[in-house]
Parts: C-alpha cells; sequence; structure tokens
C-alpha cells in the first residue's frame, strides 16, 4: 500500500499542541506556585487528550509519516497517545527507523505479564489471553513470561506440560548447565542479554524452552531487544516462520544490540581521549574522566561476555542438528556478526587503558608540580635560614657594636631578601637553561 503525505493542518496541529505543552510545561516547572505538580498534571492531561483526539483520528499511514518527522522523544510521546487497535494498523507500515525507537520505550506500562503470539498472513500476531481458555483454543509460536509469578508459571505451564523456572533463579545456574535437552525433547537455553541504560549497564538472564514447535521465554524484567523484535515482526510479512526462527532472531537481535552499545562506548571514549589529550587538566578533572573510564570498561567488558553467551547459545543450536538449513546459514552469519565485535572489544579495552594511563599520568604531573614548588621554597629559605641562625647569635651583637640595633636588623633583614631573590633567580636560570637544551 502506498502511503500518502500526512496533511498539513493534521501534521501543524500535532506540532503546534506539542510546542505549547513544553512551553506550558517550562513555564509551570519554573514559577513558585501553589498547587505546583496539579497545575502541571492538568496541563499534560489537557494536551494529551487535544493529541489523542487528533491522532485516533488520522488513517494509519498518515500517523507513520508524522511520526517519522519527530524526534525520538516525541514519538514515544505521541505513541502513548494512540488506542491500542490504532497502533496494530500502524506497525503495518512503520518504517524500521520507527520501529527502533518504540522498541527502546519504557515499559512500566506494559501490565500482561504474559504475552503469546501466532502467525497471521505471514506476520507475528499477538494473542489476546484473558482466561486460561484464550490459550487453549490458539496454536502459538512463543509465548513470552515477563516477571511471572508462581500461579503464571503453573497455569501455563499445565497447559503444555512444561516446569517454568523461577525468574528470580536463573544466574543461580553453573555455566555448564545452562544448555541442555530434556528426554521428552525440551530444549533448554539460559542466555544473558544486554540492557544499556543512561543509568546502568546490565545483563539480564533469558531462559528459552524450544519444545513441541513452541518458543517459551522468561525472564524478569522487559528488555528493548525483545520489544523491537515483536515490532519487526508484526510489521514486516514473512520475518518469522517458526520458533526457532523466532529464537534465532532474538540471538541476531542482541548482537545488534550490543554492536549499537558498542558504538556508543567508541563515543564515549572520543569525548574522554579528547580531554585527556588536551594541555591541562586538574584533578578534579582527572577523578571524573576516571569514573567515566571505569563505566565504559565495565560495559565494554558486559558487551563481550554478552557476545560470549550468545555465541555459544548459537553454537549449541547448530550442534543440536534441529535448524534446517536456511536456519543453520543464518546461524553461521550471527556467528561471523560476533566474531567481528571480538575485534572492537579487544581494541576498546586497549583505548580504555591507554586512556586509564594517560589520566593517572596527568594526575602524577600535577603532584610534581606541587613538589616542585614546595622544594623551590625549601632551597630559597634554606640559606635564609643560615643567615638567620647567624643573625640570633651574640657574635652578632659584637660584629655590630657601635650601630643602632635598627639600623643593623634593617640592613640584615634587606640583606635576607637579596639573598633569597638571588637564590630563586639562579633557579629560574637553571629551569629555563634545561628547557632551552630539551
Amino acid at each position: 500500500m502506498q502511503k500518502l503525505p500526512p496533511s498539513t493542518n493534521s501534521q501543524q496541529a500535532v506540532i503546534n499542541i506539542l510546542s505549547k505543552h513544553k512551553l506550558i510545561a517550562d513555564l509551570v516547572h519554573k514559577q513558585d506556585m501553589p498547587h505546583h505538580d496539579l497545575v502541571e498534571a492538568l496541563v499534560y492531561k489537557e494536551n494529551m487528550a487535544q493529541l489523542k483526539q487528533i491522532l485516533n483520528h488520522l488513517p494509519a499511514a498518515e500517523v507513520t509519516h508524522i511520526l517519522e518527522g519527530f524526534p525520538p522523544e516525541d514519538q514515544l510521546l505521541l505513541w502513548e497517545q494512540l488506542d491500542n487497535d490504532h497502533k496494530q494498523s500502524i506497525l503495518l507500515d512503520a518504517p524500521i527507523s520507527v520501529l527502533q525507537i518504540l522498541g527502546k520505550q519504557d515499559y512500566k506500562t506494559e501490565k500482561s505479564r504474559v504475552k503469546a503470539f501466532d502467525l497471521k498472513e505471514g506476520r507475528l500476531h499477538e494473542i489476546s489471553i484473558n482466561t486460561a481458555q484464550d490459550l487453549l483454543e490458539t496454536k502459538p509460536i512463543w509465548i513470552d513470561l515477563v516477571a511471572p509469578t508462581f500461579e503464571d508459571r503453573i497455569w501455563v505451564g499445565d497447559i503444555f506440560g512444561i516446569d517454568f523456572p523461577d525468574p528470580d533463579k536463573l544466574s543461580d545456574l553453573e555455566s555448564s548447565a545452562r544448555f541442555y535437552v530434556e528426554e521428552n525433547g525440551e530444549i533448554h537455553l539460559h542466555s544473558d542479554f544486554l540492557l544499556d541504560k543512561d543509568d546502568v549497564s546490565r545483563n539480564v538472564v533469558v531462559a528459552f524452552i524450544l519444545y513441541k514447535d513452541i518458543l517459551f521465554s522468561i525472564r524478569k524484567e522487559e528488555l528493548p531487544i525483545f520489544r523491537l523484535q515483536r515490532l519487526r515482526a508484526l510489521s514486516q510479512p514473512d520475518y518469522v516462520s517458526g520458533a526457532k526462527d523466532v529464537l534465532l532472531d532474538l540471538y541476531a537481535a542482541n548482537a545488534e544490540y550490543s554492536a549499537e552499545a558498542l558504538e556508543d562506548v567508541y563515543l564515549a571514549l572520543e569525548l574522554v581521549g579528547a580531554h585527556v589529550l588536551s594541555k591541562q587538566m586538574s584533578d578534579e578533572e582527572a577523578a571524573k574522566i576516571l569514573n567515566d573510564i571505569a563505566n565504559e570498561e565495565d560495559l565494554n567488558g558486559r558487551i563481550r561476555r554478552n557476545v560470549m553467551d550468545t555465541r555459544r547459545a548459537v553454537s549449541f543450536l547448530m550442534r543440536s542438528k534441529l535448524l534446517a538449513k536456511d536456519q543453520l546459514e543464518y546461524s553461521q552469519q550471527i556467528l561471523r556478526d560476533i566474531e567481528s565485535l571480538d575485534g572492537h572489544t579487544a581494541f576498546l579495552f586497549d583505548k580504555i587503558n591507554f586512556l586509564m594511563d594517560a589520566s593517572v599520568g596527568f594526575i602524577n604531573i600535577n603532584q610534581n608540580k606541587v613538589v616542585k614548588r614546595l622544594t623551590t621554597v625549601s632551597v630559597i629559605f634554606l640559606p635564609l635560614n643560615v643567615l638567620a641562625g647567624i643573625g640570633g647569635m651574640s657574635e652578632f651583637s659584637m660584629m655590630t657594636q657601635g650601630i643602632p640595633w635598627p639600623i643593623s636588623y634593617t640592613i640584615f633583614t634587606i640583606g635576607l631578601g637579596i639573598v633569597g631573590w638571588l637564590t630563586y633567580a639562579i633557579l629560574q636560570f637553571l629551569e629555563n637553561r634545561e628547557h632551552l637544551k630539551s
């Protein structure tokens, strides 16, 4: 279906509402007034109601064009105002650029802990599950459990004859017990998936079970990779054809997500490198840079562990002899992509070590400068201390007999100043001479 260009009036109306919302929200946020939170909530509610009214009455293709014209944070805001039925039709025409943004949104609003998907007209289709009967009447290829309760694991497991593991105990398994096959044909895989956020990065363990051409996935929290793959499979026909395709695509997306995280590490280290290679750096700046480098090193290590675990999982699937020929070729491509990431992680470790050494070197240089100043002061006051000791002896009074003491001590003090200045001048001359030689 050919996409139509968005109506100028509707697009301009959305732009105006968003601009007004940001302007008013900024003004309200800065104002010191009673019931500040209430006023801000009312302003937000009024603007969002106007957006809902406009967007939900537009054709899906027109909404897609409008989404493409806004930055990521505005895309997510507009997406939240759409009705669920309208979202389904929009996903069929949404480009990958929009799907990637929507795949990284916050998942706290998703209440359903059990999601089931089947194939409908070549596309992944989410099944509405309200009761156990709804699941019995369908033929899903993927059942996704996000932070399921004990009751969820029991009733879903009873339907399919599977004992689901507790997502809170997935990380307790030994590495040798992460991939295995049960006697009844269940294939179990426990894999790490990267979760990279602005505030924290960590690896989340996901348990997969392949049984009777159905993929079961269990984890403690939602992940951008899963959300993105669902959106892609919903929007692209023949993207997946079965449970094994879904599993392989998730591993491929994990490798892709790791590559994006590595790009972020590259960008962060470029900023750090530009600062490290500057002419001067204070101890406070060096301490901050060391903290930034440590964070990037931790993320790089998690990425390396993540791709290593993905390689093991894909290799296990290939050795299990359960994959078709085209799936084997796809698996080999995933392994090649992962192999290309190994060189990048190794290079980043070397770069991180270099920047770490350079930052520590700047700290040492700053400390050497402080020690040098203290040494210069000590050398200057060394002859003055000797002269001051002589001036305090009784022999000095004998040497200055007949001279009023105010005059003698004034001359002595001036002499101390001259000796100190000469010592400083000699030190500066020697230092400049060393600079000229170098």
